[in-house]
């Protein structure tokens, strides 16, 4: 099977992304706290046994929201100053990516980079404006905003919805990176729904944490003296080192893997 590439004519965005190992550990620790990342045994879109599940639903009241904002708005800026990420205006796949483009759009003009946003309808209105699309025009360099990538079919989905517009799909933003196998028809494949959506659309993709980030975060934890609690969660978090390290050792990718023509 042939893996594609991007699009004839279609600028390549691969700039290689700075990676801030402060702002992830932070965003991880937070993630934790706030019950979004949990640990024990949970099954993935691909059928897997995951000791770990994010799940960006449970940012559910106003300070969590906000709070992961910041972590997007943070970690965006950085991107522009220092991989050349730019961005005319926030594009929020429905349904998670709505309230994540909107909350971050109003983060970036707390700190003084307003942009408009947009987000699609999963069904077309037909009464009023119509269509599909709400917000601004969707229009210029656009940066789409989601919580994870499993498969990359959210991105490919909001691809086309943003050529049809006469836009430019540009960029992705996402919490966070699993940095694991991707599946194609039931088997896995050498490269992760990042790594296809960087490297065979041509989009640069952004996340404030990665797997790896997670297992620092865990062994730092782990070196945590016996007794930790809530505000000092070693003790509880010492068993799930070992479980997530032999779930990235199995079905992890490798960062340096370079699409091409594959068969399966």
């Amino acid at each position: 099977m042939s893996t594609p590439t991007a699009t004839p004519g279609q600028e390549n965005h691969n700039a290689a992304n700075t990676h801030d190992s402060a702002l992830a550990l932070e965003f991880v620790q937070f993630a934790v706290e706030s019950g979004v990342l949990r640990f024990g045994e949970f099954k993935t879109k691909a059928g897997r046994l995951s000791p770990y599940f994010f799940n960006a639903g449970l940012f559910d009241d106003g300070a969590k929201l906000g709070r992961l904002a910041q972590f997007y708005a943070r970690g965006l800026l950085q991107q522009e100053k220092t991989s050349g990420l730019q961005f005319d205006m926030i594009f929020g796949p429905a349904y998670k990516g709505i309230p994540l483009a909107a909350a971050v759009a109003v983060e970036l003009a707390r700190l003084g980079r307003n942009v408009p946003f947009a987000y699609n309808r999963k069904e077309a209105k037909d009464h009023g404006e119509g269509g599909t699309l709400v917000g601004a025009p969707v229009q210029g360099r656009v940066l789409i905003i989601d919580d994870v990538m499993s498969a990359g079919t959210a991105a490919r989905e909001s691809i086309a919805i943003i050529r049809a517009a006469g836009a430019i799909p540009h960029a992705v933003a996402i919490a966070l990176d699993r940095q694991e196998k991707a599946t194609e028809n039931g088997v896995d494949v050498d490269h992760s729904a990042v790594q296809f959506v960087t490297k065979a659309l041509g989009l640069q993709v952004f996340a404030i944490a990665r797997l790896t980030d997670l297992l620092q975060y865990l062994a730092q934890a782990d070196k945590t003296p016996p007794g930790g609690s809530e505000s000092n969660p070693g003790q509880s978090l010492q068993a799930h080192y070992q479980r997530v390290l032999a779930y990235r050792q199995r079905y992890g990718v490798d960062e340096g893997i370079s699409l091409g023509d594959t068969s399966t």
